[in-house]
């Protein structure tokens, strides 16, 4: 049973950024999804070409209800809680998950889990 609830917080975390990196994207950009393992550690990471994160944004990202300015996105629909789920799950998880990001560049985050 614990394993399913960790593979269910594993889940809804994959599809969470899919689907941020889809709205963001650049129309018809790319999106790059990577898993690897690192020192006993599962690495995942979302990235997309778009309009990418500014810092002061970047400290706010994970709090829950906070969006990045509605205009900037094509589709501004959400509530502004996936990536604070996302960052719950992953400490609940074990694990972390870092943006890197830059206006105009992109946005890609990486979610680091204990294999263990």
């Amino acid at each position: 049973m614990f394993l399913i609830q960790i593979l269910n917080c594993f889940n809804q975390s994959v599809k969470t950024l899919i689907e941020n990196a889809i709205h963001y994207a650049f129309y018809n950009g790319q999106i790059t999804i990577t898993f690897y393992s690192k020192d006993g550690h599962l690495i995942l990471s979302v990235e997309d070409d778009g309009i990418g994160i500014s810092y002061e944004e970047q400290e706010r990202i994970f709090e829950r209800f906070y969006r990045v300015d509605k205009a900037r996105s094509r589709n501004s629909g959400g509530n502004g809680l996936g990536l604070a789920i996302v960052n719950d799950y992953s400490k609940l998880l074990g694990g972390k998950v870092e943006i890197d990001s830059f206006p105009g560049m992109g946005a890609k985050f990486i979610v680091t889990l204990p294999l263990s």
